[in-house]
């Protein structure tokens, strides 16, 4: 973490310094009459959204929530390795890891065919494989990860606050008009519940659940199916003898239905996800009046010879599983012609089972897509059609994620008997869980080749780091300081493109080097995308952020012969900015270059996109194509 860029300041280093003529926000201030972007909901796709924009304070951006305030419990509780990568970008993914429970391993139990009406661990998985992910998966209540977000808000230089007691009740686009085109309706339900104010926007994303009026409002519907099956989820404060108690736990019986453990952060709480009854094909779940007792009742019968004493329930819900996704996550759909204004995000536009963890998951991943596409079409970085590809990138994972956890659901509550394979003594569940721990993980996202994914020309320079995946980390060691640390936590939820830049075998500090060379290149060539892209007022890493990695240890390299882009003078006062070059590990914790295929004889560079997906790979002296990727997204700045 880097602060003091401006001059020193005492206190807490997260808090930025304040934008000046922010809107003012006591408590009986009115609501503004224009805004650059209006989120709906205060759920983590909203919450994440404006986290990211609130580090841009030239961008006036609001966020509206029904509810008198923040939620409290329940709700989502997983938060997978991709995820945590990402919190580690917005600076709470240590707060996130301190405070969760780890999920460290997967415990399987099934009927014991000597007794059949009691169950038996049948084995256990590591959870998060091998060198997927340097973060860990866990388990934290939502309303946690909502704290978080709302933290970096009220820290960022906007201070940027819900507006609770608000729902959006309609809107319309005007497409002839240029400036804030999208007149929303804002409904109170405080107060003066039923009172309505009008407020006008240049884009509006609808994060407001499966029922959102958001996409009503731009003519979307939700198609899929239903289970037609009951399941109850509930955090509780229980005594129970059954000894997996404090693991993940996959359960199914042989006649009563299947259950999910959860445990929970604090070492005394977990989650418990029930099988009900079936539903008819014209019922609804609300029709049976489930309560938290019968929840209790069946958690014990499938559990037997285990039972559970539950000392009190914190938070309980009963739920329906659906499978369902709109046509397009935005209000210009397949028209060539029109630009979006409207966006839709998690369960506005993609609903399925909780029991894969991936709801909240991949909601934010929703929006940490669309985020940094906002905020450079705001800047005048990009042209507007750059978020087209927003719907076209989110609907496909969207896409895999309703057609995985359909067939996981479908699994998870089979019959008896069904969920064996043949020829196999490993259940069904079981092995279905085991291939699907990438999908899990959040790790199994490519985007497909487009203006901000390139071809796989030169993919061969670095195997382990593939072309539309998510950059994945490994260890280094920083030059100017010796100091330990994951390459991708150099990397902030910031807007910036970084560019790791991987030197080759003979390559080294000095002068002439291919690191020099392509760093030069950058600085001071008319082509180079950092003079073209770099406004005259913001420091030279403001957009594209050079890092490099020699093969060499700290010890072998001279960080004076460094060029001077890896040595930047930066903010106010101009201060060098020491924390750009990077080096083999030398204490053992692993070798970067071995770990993900980097050709060691020519290095190569990995361009990575502000949400931490890789959109290039290239040699290091690959300058035509360097600038010519860029060309394709980026305005040039005019520099007289």
């Amino acid at each position: 973490m880097q602060f003091y860029l401006n001059g020193f300041r005492g206190g807490d280093p997260d808090l930025k310094d304040a934008a000046p003529g922010r809107r003012d926000r006591t408590r009986f201030a009115p609501l503004p009459e224009k805004v650059d972007v209006l989120i709906a909901g205060c759920g983590p796709a909203g919450l994440c959204l404006a986290a990211q924009l609130s580090q841009f304070p030239e961008i006036d951006t609001m966020i509206v929530d029904p509810k008198p305030g923040p939620i409290e419990k329940g709700q989502a509780d997983g938060v997978n390795t991709r995820t945590m990568e990402m919190f580690q970008a917005f600076g709470f993914g240590e707060t996130v890891k301190r405070e969760s429970y780890w999920v460290n391993q997967t415990a399987f139990w099934s009927p014991d065919p000597q007794t059949p009406g009691h169950i038996r661990r049948i084995g256990r998985v590591q959870d998060v494989p091998e060198d997927s992910s340097e973060m860990p998966h866990t388990l934290l209540n939502q309303a946690r990860v909502h704290e978080l977000f709302l933290d970096a808000m009220k820290a960022s230089p906007s201070r940027l606050e819900p507006d609770y007691g608000w729902a959006v009740r309609d809107l319309s686009v005007d497409p002839a008009a240029a400036d804030h085109p999208v007149t929303v309706t804002l409904e109170n339900t405080g107060v003066n519940a039923g009172s309505t104010v009008a407020v006008r926007a240049n884009y509006v994303v609808g994060c407001d659940g499966a029922r959102s009026n958001v996409r009503k409002a731009i003519g979307g519907q939700l198609h899929g199916d239903a289970a037609h099956q009951a399941w109850g989820v509930m955090d509780i404060l229980a005594n129970t003898d059954f000894p997996d108690v404090r693991q993940k736990c996959l359960i199914t019986s042989a006649g009563e239905g299947n259950v999910l453990i959860l445990p929970r952060e604090g070492g005394y709480l977990f989650r418990m996800y029930v099988e009900l009854d079936k539903l008819n094909p014209d019922e609804r779940v609300a029709q049976r009046g489930f309560t938290a007792d019968d929840m209790i009742a069946a958690a014990n019968r499938i559990m037997a010879p285990y039972t559970i004493d539950v000392k009190e329930v914190v938070w309980w819900s009963i739920y329906e599983i659906g499978h369902r996704m709109t046509d397009t996550f935005d209000d210009a759909g397949d028209d060539p012609d029109r630009l979006p204004r409207v966006f839709t995000a998690g369960d506005a536009c993609h609903t399925h089972s909780p029991k894969a963890g991936q709801g909240m998951n991949v909601s934010m991943q929703d929006t940490f897509n669309l985020g940094w596409k906002l905020a450079h079409v705001f800047q005048g970085r990009a042209d507007a059609g750059l978020l087209r590809s927003y719907s076209a990138e989110r609907w496909a994972e969207a896409k895999r994620l309703v057609d995985t956890d359909h067939e996981w659901a479908r699994i998870m509550s089979a019959p008896p008997g069904e969920s064996e394979l043949d020829g196999s003594d490993m259940p069904r569940f079981q092995k279905q869980f085991i291939e699907n721990l990438e999908f899990t993980g959040g790790l199994a996202v490519q985007y497909a080749e487009s203006a901000l994914i390139a071809a796989p020309t030169h993919q061969a320079l670095a195997t382990g780091e593939e072309i539309g995946r998510r950059f994945h980390s490994a260890p280094v060691v920083r030059l100017a300081d010796a100091m330990q640390m994951q390459l991708g936590h150099a990397a902030e939820a910031d807007g910036r493109w970084r560019i790791y830049a991987f030197a080759g075998r003979e390559d080294s500090s000095a002068p002439g080097s291919a690191i020099h060379r392509l760093a030069d290149w950058l600085e001071t060539d008319a082509a180079s995308p950092v003079v073209k892209y770099t406004r005259l007022q913001e420091d030279i890493d403001g957009l594209i952020d050079l890092r490099a990695v020699f093969q060499q240890t700290f010890d072998q390299l001279a960080y004076d012969d460094m060029p001077s882009l890896l040595k930047p003078k930066k903010g106010k006062l101009g201060l060098i900015d020491h924390e750009k070059v990077f080096c083999t590990d030398h204490k053992g914790a692993g070798d970067f270059y071995a770990m993900r295929g980097i050709d060691r004889e020519r290095g190569c560079m990995i361009v990575v996109r502000p949400d931490q997906y890789i959109a290039n790979v290239l040699p290091l002296d690959g300058y035509a194509a360097l600038a010519a990727f860029f060309d394709g997204i980026y305005r040039p700045v005019a520099q007289g």
